[in-house]
């Protein structure tokens, strides 16, 4: 095992597990009731999974799927529930998004003081830490909630970054991936802290649970590595017209599925609720949702394009007599007569074959 991977693994994961701790840290603190540390058990599950992936993959990853980030949804999104749900009853002292962490001289100097006894640097340290927690404690909770939404989107696309891949996926692939992410975390971001700061929508507790709902759909899409690999196939299986379709266009299929039932559908359908059923608007939603409608139809006309593509695709194969699955992997026609695909391949596309000129029966 390379010592980089055995690295990259073990560290990943590790920050993995530090801020799910923080965010079940802030919950405890929130709610007052120590019973909310068993949350962090369910980082035993990653726990589990490093040993596993280390003894079976070498600490690589999976092709299609990254169990590392699916747990790591597991272990922070309960967390950040119990917050959002929590943060309908906390008000800020200060200003709305102000943060205030001021460790003041005297609470370093009481901390100096008390280091210069038996225990010395080391006490001094301790001292010095204790302060800063105590000090991190003060910041308005909403604050808090904010900051872990946006760590733990950071993280996710910093972690899968970092995560060793696998053989089925190249640097190439996983650079686009990054960049995916990059934009979706961005809008999963404004969509949860732009339609959950709405003071209506904090007064209903059935909305509440409704946005967190759809909040935790769209983060489903961040284990999966679909919108970057192409899905092999083979000649002989591909009978079908969507068997053919998924064959060549499988990566650019699997982003619009995203896009129009994980994403930008579902935020469309959140908003138009809240405007339509419950009246209420302001700049930032309208704005958001017009963005939301143009996406969708962008992402439907970007599927009618390639529908037409593929069926003039498959018609102009037919006339050629050719047969051919994916862009890289044609399939040479025989000098022969014409092969049982081909004869299955015509039938499939309603393609009439050329009928071949009969000889009169006295040049035979």
């Amino acid at each position: 095992m390379e010592l980089m991977v055995l690295f990259n693994a073990l560290v990943t994961r590790l920050l993995f597990v530090l801020h799910s701790l923080i965010g079940v840290w802030r919950v405890t603190a929130a709610k007052k009731e120590p019973k909310y540390w068993l949350l962090a058990l369910l980082n035993l599950l990653l726990c589990l999974e490093t040993g596993l992936t280390l003894k079976f993959k070498q600490g690589r990853g999976y092709k299609w799927f990254s169990p590392a980030i699916f747990l790591y949804l597991i272990c922070t999104v309960p967390s950040l529930w119990l917050l959002e749900i929590h943060h309908g009853t906390q008000y800020c002292g200060n200003e709305p998004g102000a943060v205030q962490v001021n460790i003041s001289n005297e609470d370093f100097n009481q901390s100096r003081d008390s280091s210069h006894g038996s225990e010395g640097t080391d006490h001094h340290i301790i001292q010095t830490a204790k302060v800063f927690v105590n000090q991190l404690s003060r910041i308005c909770e909403t604050v808090w909630t904010l900051a872990l939404h946006q760590t733990f989107l950071l993280l996710l696309v910093v972690g899968r970054w970092l995560l060793p891949i696998g053989v089925e996926i190249t640097r190439d692939q996983l650079s686009q991936l990054l960049l995916m992410f990059v934009g979706t975390a961005a809008d999963i971001l404004e969509f949860a802290s732009e339609t959950l700061d709405i003071e209506d929508v904090r007064k209903n507790y059935a909305l509440i649970n409704a946005i967190l709902a759809v909040w935790t759909w769209s983060m489903l899409q961040f284990p999966l590595d679909l919108a970057v690999q192409h899905i092999g196939c083979k000649p002989k299986s591909t009978r079908q017209i969507p068997s053919l379709l998924l064959c060549r266009y499988s990566a650019e299929l699997w982003n619009i599925g995203v896009s129009l039932f994980i994403q930008d559908g579902p935020f469309f359908i959140v908003r138009s609720i809240l405007m339509g059923h419950f009246g209420i608007f302001n700049q930032m939603l309208v704005f958001f949702t017009a963005k939301n409608i143009l996406v969708v139809t962008l992402q439907l006309y970007r599927l009618a394009v390639i529908s037409l593509d593929f069926h003039a695709t498959i018609l102009q194969k037919s006339r050629k007599g050719e047969v051919s699955c994916c862009p890289c992997e044609p399939y040479e026609a025989s000098t022969h007569a014409a092969s049982e695909q081909d004869t299955e391949m015509r039938e499939f596309v309603a393609f009439p074959p050329k009928e071949e000129s009969q000889a009169p029966l006295e040049d035979q």
